[in-house]
This record gives C-alpha cells, structure tokens and sequence, in this order.
C-alpha cells in the first residue's frame, strides 16, 4: 500500500492519541499545526515530527501532505475542511464532523469534484468487535435487528465556560456525545431512520443538557437513545434482535460483546483493542485511499448528520454560525 504523510490540526487529546498509535504502528505524522506555535513544537518534539507549520495555510501548502486530521473545536471544522479540501488535501475531521447537514453537503460536494475523501473521525466505524457483530448478524442466527438501545451520560460540572456547555464553541450534548450514539444506531439499521421524535432539556447557556431520542425506518426498525452531560449513565449499547440480544460496554471504542440468545446461550466475543481505536481509523481511510472501497462510512455520516440537524431544528437550538 503506498505510503501516506499526515498532516494534525490541533495538539488536544485526540491529536496525541494520533501520534501515539501511529508511534505504536512504526509510523510517524508528517506534520503539525496549532493556533499555538509554541505547543506545535511541543507536541513534534514528543513525537519527533519533522515538520512544525506557522499556520493551516502553511500545512495545505505543502505539497507533500496527503490527508490532514482536523482535531478543532465543532465549530471551526467546515472552514478548515473547505479550505483543505480546496488544496487538494484529502480530510479525516473529528466528530462531529460538522454543525449541520449545509456544512457537511458543502465539504463533500467539494470533495466530490476533486476526487477526495472527506470522512469523520468515527471511531465505532472502524472498531473490528463492530465488523464481526455485522458479520453474525447477518449469518442469520441471532435474527433480524429490532431494537437498539444506547445510553451515553457524563458527569460535568456546570461550568459554564467549559466548551461542553459553551454555545460559542457549539457544545451541547447532541454533537458532543450524541454523535456517537446515533451513529452506532444508523449503523445496525437498514435503512436511514425516516421517523424522529425527541425530547430536551437545556443548560443555561442554552445548549442540550440532556436529551431523549427515538427513531425508526422504513422496516420498522427502533432505536432509543438517552443522552446527558450532567447525569453519569454506562456507555452501553443493546442490540436485540430476534433471537437474542448483544450488549456491548464504552461502545464508542467498545472491544468486547456479550451476545445472549432466548435459548438460554451466553456468548463472548472479544475483538480489537480499544487502545487502537485511532489506529483503526487510519487503517481504514488509507485503503479507502488506495483501493477506492468507502470503508469510511460516508453515506452514513450523511445521514446522521441529517437527523442530529431535523432534532435540533424541532428544537429551535441553533449556534452563533447558523445565525
């Protein structure tokens, strides 16, 4: 497979993840840039990255750089991907990948015209325990998918600056958390949920604290989501299907499923590494690269970015940049 440099926007949590499974995998960034120059010589030192751009502009420009991993802030994403995309650069983009469905149509009509991948940075697409629970689905013992049940909750403080709670950083827990959890239930659905309620409760910057989601297609598939940034609740997700069910625990990077079938069967399966999730995620966006295959989900982005933008629409929550 041909060799691919990478390019990191931002030095965050995520972004030294990056570096360290690649590190982990004998590979290295090529590049870094950081709104903080300082931190960006920081951060190529501890992974011994050659090159350190002054800014974006500087990083697109360079002509060697093939896929640039935006790890910014919701709300900055869709300038620096326009602009990225516009130089040729292919883009993997932290979730959310945008704010809403106008943002994302934008990028991906750019890419589409310049022959790039675009995808978001979802790590349950690429976690293998997720690829082997499609592969037993649809070996028919476990049945027909006819339920999903997901929680995700976090405890936060209510500090109000902090950027989950911060409006002008596009907080909130539908494009923080809930990402996840739509996605994972997009994912086991045939189809794109054609049926949306919700429910909401805000925090007083006016952003969603908590929320309730459910949704169901076309085949009358369900899901049922509760989200909350102030409440802690397990990460787990329950796929019930018509002769069992499987219960996967810290679902966004999950590694492990415990399938539990009406005869009375208990199964374990183990799967992957948690501890490679950012690895999988480059993996899977290089052979898209190289062999053409969207392992990256695209479609499925599209369409988890339709129903988190109808939810909060129902809601009448908007960002400053959608005002």
């Amino acid at each position: 497979m041909k060799t691919y440099n990478w390019g990191v926007l931002g030095c965050g949590v995520i972004a030294n993840e990056l570096a360290l499974a690649m590190k982990n995998h004998n590979k290295k960034l090529y590049g870094v840039t950081n709104r903080t120059l300082s931190k960006a010589k920081d951060f190529a030192k501890k992974y011994e990255i050659e090159n350190v751009y002054d800014s974006f502009e500087d990083m697109i420009n360079d002509e060697n750089i093939d896929i640039i991993y935006i790890t910014t802030p919701h709300n900055t994403h869709i300038n620096y991907i326009e602009k990225a995309l516009n130089k040729g650069k292919n883009v993997l983009c932290e979730k959310s990948i945008t704010l809403n469905s106008d943002e994302l149509d934008k990028g991906m009509a750019i890419a589409k015209e310049k022959g790039l991948v675009l995808a978001e940075a979802m790590t349950e697409y690429h976690m293998p325990i997720y690829k082997e629970l499609k592969k037993r689905i649809a070996e028919e013992k476990l049945g027909e998918v006819n339920l999903i049940t997901l929680n995700f909750g976090s405890y936060k403080d209510y500090d109000m600056k902090n950027r989950f709670f911060n409006r002008n950083l596009a907080g909130g827990s539908m494009l923080d958390i809930g990402v996840y959890a739509i996605s994972l239930a997009r994912m086991f659905m045939k189809s794109k949920p054609n049926k949306v309620s919700s429910m909401v409760k805000y925090c007083e910057t006016g952003v969603d604290e908590q929320a309730s989601i459910l949704l169901m297609n076309e085949e009358q598939q369900m899901a049922t989501i509760m989200l909350s940034l102030h409440s802690k609740q397990p990460k787990r997700a329950m796929i019930s299907c018509a002769n069992g069910y499987i219960e996967v625990m810290e679902y966004p990077r999950g590694m492990k499923a415990v399938i539990t079938y009406t005869d009375g069967e208990v199964e374990e399966i183990e799967c992957g590494d948690t501890k490679n999730a950012l690895w999988y995620e480059v993996e899977d966006m290089e052979e898209t690269l190289t062999k053409g295959d969207d392992l990256m989900n695209r479609e499925m982005t599209k369409d988890v970015m339709d129903i988190m933008t109808d939810i909060r629409k129902s809601w009448g929550m908007t960002y400053p940049e959608e005002e």
